[in-house]
């Protein structure tokens, strides 16, 4: 195809100058195009074919071309002439024998229905009737029912050619009618060796690095790179650098990249804000911005993780620039910092204020350590550091230690204690018991693990305590801190008040036995010891008790005639468990839906 001259930029658009005209033309699709031409050359053309794949690769181009090769006056033939009135009516949209209809305007029973009405007739202009139907996965239930008839047993002078972007919206009863061709994202060497030759024919002066660039941000759609493209060169009065591309298409420029990307690397929040100030008042949007600061993140994981990929280097403009700020990140680093942009950039889509919000992330990149844990919304741990551990990271296994120290402790009592239950049995069941034996589990319609009695004289004493107080003051920060690591964890824990605290122990009041035991859980105790660790200052263990309990030793501390001052079990009777009916309730619950997603609420 040769374009008629660079008058074409001015009075016509540029990708209806440069839209394929036959299969020749066409870009990317070189597997598909050999299939669709074998299938003429040998007279096997199908009667349904469905094209699928992202937008602006060639579907609906491919169908016209299709649609001209098998009505071509010289063919079939495996490449349309464009020069028969056939061809030329095709491409004019004049031929009434092909009809081109948008699904998502006409989308209803009726439109199908009349389809279905006219495939009986015979062409009256050319040798096949061809319905192209752009956007099919917006047709109704209703209309694919009717559709599905004609489909299935069409005329011999009909063929259907189906174009979707989302396949799996169809149902299945009519993609196996069809046959299905996937177009793939043109590459970016593909795309970039197309545009060089559109700017060589229209007579636009182009830089290689502002065509890449073009190339990259149509993101393998060859329609939107040459939009881009006309674009650009109307900003640039035919000439296209790589700062005019980045300016009309509402990018950050390399230098504005590696700015924020040192501010964030040494941490010097105050020279995020008049950044952030200049992109916003150049224009940029801040879900632009963010989006394109993960993908720069993200190329510089891949120079640090894999320098020799060839898809480390696809946005990079200056490499050694680039490479000196891969070294300057740790792995660990750069994979927290994407997982927060991510975080942020969801909640940037909803945002009121996305500029703050913007402007939020950026100062969460640098409050981050540099050992930064990847949270477990993201699919991953973060890598091991080679080197050695931390002052942070020595706090943190001080801190397990001391909980697995406390556990060990606990474990000994509560082993005593059960001796001592078994002898005072074997003694006639004397007294009342202190523990009993392990049932199924917190939801099998009995208690949980067997726990020893625990003094509540000092937990008592220190409830109107100063530290109790400060205490109670900051565990809503406790609360936000499990909330933002395990979601699902906060659940269980917001219902527990921390009532006291002992000198190494948090006492938590539970109103609900099924929240309780679920917090008292290994995994979740290790999560609220640790967070509660950082937020108070001092490593603390987590001891639990029913509020009605707490609330007896408040009223009258060392007055039960079974027990000795203040001292309360802290699994209570079996009266308190849930009925057995409603215990198995729960269970199959948790079965059917797994614990994070059982909430047991009881109604007073």
């Amino acid at each position: 195809m040769q374009p008629e001259g660079k008058s074409r930029v001015t009075h016509i658009a540029l990708y209806r100058a440069w839209r394929p005209q036959t299969f020749q033309d066409m870009v990317g699709q070189q597997h598909i195009i050999q299939t669709l031409q074998n299938a003429i050359r040998e007279d096997r053309v199908s009667h349904a074919y469905l094209f699928n794949g992202p937008r602006g690769t060639g579907k609906t181009t491919t169908a016209k071309v299709l649609a001209k090769a098998v009505n071509c006056e010289h063919g079939p033939t495996v490449e349309p002439c464009n020069e028969c009135d056939a061809c030329k009516g095709i491409t004019a949209g004049h031929i009434m024998d092909v009809i081109e209809i948008d699904a998502a305007s006409n989308r209803g029973i009726d439109e199908i229905r009349d389809i279905r009405d006219k495939v009986r007739y015979a062409p009256s202009e050319v040798r096949y009737k061809v319905y192209i139907i752009d956007e099919v996965h917006m047709l109704t239930s209703e209309a694919f029912n009717a559709l599905l008839k004609t489909l299935e047993e069409p005329p011999g002078h009909v063929i259907f050619i189906l174009a979707t972007t989302e396949p799996h919206k169809l149902p299945a009863t009519i993609i196996s009618r069809c046959q299905r061709f996937d177009f793939r994202q043109v590459s970016l060497q593909e795309q970039t060796g197309r545009l060089l030759q559109i700017c060589s024919e229209e007579g636009i002066e182009a830089d290689e690095d502002a065509i890449a660039y073009i190339a990259r941000l149509s993101e393998g759609g060859m329609r939107d790179a040459i939009s881009l493209l006309e674009q650009v060169a109307a900003f640039g009065d035919s000439h296209i650098t790589l700062e005019a591309a980045v300016d009309v298409t509402g990018g950050l420029a390399s230098e504005q990249f590696y700015q924020l990307a040192q501010a964030v690397q040494e941490r010097n929040a105050a020279a995020i804000m008049p950044l952030v100030e200049g992109l916003t008042v150049a224009g940029k949007s801040p879900d632009k911005c963010l989006e394109n600061l993960i993908y720069y993140f993200r190329d510089l994981l891949v120079l640090k993780l894999a320098p020799n990929s060839g898809a480390a280097t696809e946005r990079i403009v200056d490499r050694d620039k680039f490479q000196g700020m891969a070294e300057a990140y740790s792995p660990e680093r750069l994979f927290a910092m994407i997982d927060t942009l991510n975080k942020y950039q969801m909640e940037l889509r909803h945002a009121a204020q996305p500029q703050t919000v913007f402007e939020v992330a950026l100062l969460k990149l640098c409050t981050l350590d540099e050992g930064a844990k990847v949270s477990a919304g993201s699919g991953g741990a973060p890598p091991p550091s080679g080197g050695g551990a931390s002052s942070s990271e020595v706090q943190a296994m001080r801190q397990q230690i001391a909980a697995l120290e406390r556990k060990l402790e606990g474990l000994l009592s509560g082993g005593a204690a059960i001796a001592a239950a078994g002898e005072a049995s074997g003694r006639g069941g004397q007294g009342a018991a202190a523990t009993r034996s392990p049932s199924r589990g917190a939801f099998g319609g009995g208690s949980g693990i067997a726990r020893a009695k625990v003094k509540l004289d000092a937990y008592l004493a220190s409830a109107g305590s100063p530290e109790s107080g400060a205490a109670r003051m900051k565990w809503g920060d406790v609360l936000q801190r499990v909330k933002e690591e395990k979601v699902t964890l906060h659940a269980w824990l917001k219902d527990g008040e921390l009532v006291s605290l002992s000198e190494s122990n948090l006492l938590l009041a539970f109103k609900n036995e099924i929240h309780r035991e679920t917090t008292e859980k290994p995994n979740h105790r290790e999560i609220i010891e640790r967070i509660a660790g950082e937020v108070l200052g001092k490593p603390y263990g987590l001891v639990t008790v029913m509020q009605k309990d707490w609330q007896t030793g408040l009223d009258g501390a060392g007055e039960s005639p079974s027990q000795d001052s203040g001292d309360f079990a802290l699994e209570h009777e079996a009266v308190d468990a849930p009925p057995p009916k409603r215990a198995e309730w729960i269970e199959e619950a948790v079965k059917l839906f797994g614990e994070d997603l059982v909430v047991v609420k009881d109604k007073t």
